[in-house]
């Protein structure tokens, strides 16, 4: 059929708001063919799913980032002129200097180990009191990310409010998107002010740190990264970072749900702590999909999509996909036991090629993180106190509504959790 002759397709933008990540699974299924056809403010959109889509949604050949992240989500989650919205060579030159600071065994056990000794610490203090792990957690991933990083923050709690009001928002119309904007604008202010006192030399710069990697890095031009970009690199290092606390409550709310998994994940198994950390990735919810816009005229399994045309990748309903995996709905870490994660199937922090192409450079870290901190929560003692533990997927990003609150009744010794050859080494 022709697309001058397609019928007109109403917009679908707040049916998105309603049904949340329920959107775009409850809509497949009556698809007549091999993609979803729909309009998302104002604009034409299709939707692809599957493994095989992958690779061709990340074709930069097919598919541009540049000029298809909405501006509420570049004002709160990446910022203007992240590496997010770059493509080719530009994108290339920024992309490799993430990959030089959040990949190979040495920075991913580096940036770990610091975050677990500021948990080991931290939960000293949480003997015999009522905390919310949501929250705590916020504060230990931002002062060990920050302590890794080589910047010096004398109160990590504001901070740590900060970054989690800019991924808390950027789904969002109203107060939690407002609230997020004043928060990147803040940080960006701030970190902005740090890239200029270290290129002053008022302030230095750890040696081989990422704020000095950021602050020295050159872009496919040649210069510098203006104060501003800096800023924004750098907050894309340390926000990520701390928005792993959304993995780990979903930790505290998997080991409620199903308790006999607690004594397999406090064993000595980094195997499993693996699998349960992909297994987080995948049942969870957190981006619902993926977008870009198409750069040429295209054929996806002999539809047709416009040159222009937005292109999103659901990724909530593939992970939750029956043809992809067993009793999707069910929280099972064994499955990852059986067989590690094919690349295009498991894509919560994207998909194609790490290297050169938009899959997240801190994946490693986020598994390995989940790998250290997934055994230390299994560990405590704690009573789980009546609460509000649903996970609205009408809400995006999701998160369990009270943060899952926490009774701690006694604080075991820390158990070291290698983080050998990095997060890959146990698969």
């Amino acid at each position: 059929m022709n697309d001058s002759r397609r019928p007109p397709i109403a917009d679908s933008s707040l049916a998105l708001l309603a049904k949340g990540y329920a959107w775009l699974p409850d809509r497949r299924p009556r698809g007549t063919g091999p993609l979803v056809r729909t309009r998302l403010m104002g604009q034409e959109a299709v939707v692809l799913h599957g493994p095989e889509a992958v690779p061709f949604f990340y074709d930069e050949q097919h598919v541009e980032r540049r000029t298809a992240l909405p501006g509420p989500v570049l004002r709160t989650l990446f910022g203007h002129g992240a590496v997010h919205t770059l493509d080719g060579s530009d994108h290339r030159v920024r992309k490799e200097l993430f990959l030089s600071l959040l990949t190979g065994a040495e920075a991913v056990a580096g940036l770990v180990d610091r975050v677990a000794a500021v948990w080991d610490e931290a939960v000293e203090s949480w003997s015999g009191r009522r905390v919310v792990l949501f929250d705590e957690t916020s504060r230990v991933l931002t002062r060990g990310v920050c302590q890794w990083a080589g910047i010096v923050v004398e109160d990590a709690e504001p901070l740590a409010r900060h970054l989690v009001a800019m991924v808390d928002g950027f789904a969002t119309p109203g107060p939690r998107h407002w609230r997020a904007r004043r928060a990147r604008a803040h940080c960006e202010t701030w970190l902005g002010r740090l890239v200029e006192d270290v290129r002053a030399g008022v302030v230095a710069a750890p040696a081989g740190s990422v704020l000095e990697g950021i602050v020295r890095h050159r872009d496919a031009d040649g210069r510098l990264l203006d104060p501003h970009t800096a800023a924004v690199e750098l907050l894309n290092v340390i926000r990520p970072t701390v928005a792993v606390c959304w993995f780990v409550t979903y930790a505290g709310h998997a080991l409620h749900r199903r308790p006999e998994l607690r004594e397999r994940l406090t064993g000595d198994d980094p195997a499993y702590a693996v699998a349960f950390a992909h297994e987080l990735r995948r049942f969870y919810p957190f981006a619902p999909f993926v977008g870009g816009r198409a750069v040429t005229d295209l054929d996806w399994l002999g539809e047709p999509i416009r040159s222009g045309t937005l292109v999103l990748l659901d990724i909530y309903g593939q992970h939750h996909d029956p043809d992809l995996w067993d009793d999707p709905y069910a929280f099972e870490p064994r499955r990852f036991m059986q067989r590690p994660p094919e690349g295009n199937e498991l894509i919560p922090q994207g998909g194609g090629d790490r290297e050169s192409g938009h899959r997240c450079p801190g994946e490693d870290v986020t598994i390995a993180l989940l790998r250290a901190l997934g055994p230390r929560l299994a560990r405590l003692e704690y009573d789980v106190p009546d609460q509000d533990l649903r996970i609205p997927l009408t809400r995006m990003p999701a998160r369990v509504r009270s943060g899952f609150v926490m009774d701690v009744v006694g604080v075991p010794a820390p158990v070291a959790v290698p983080v050998v050859g990095g997060a890959r080494a146990a698969e």
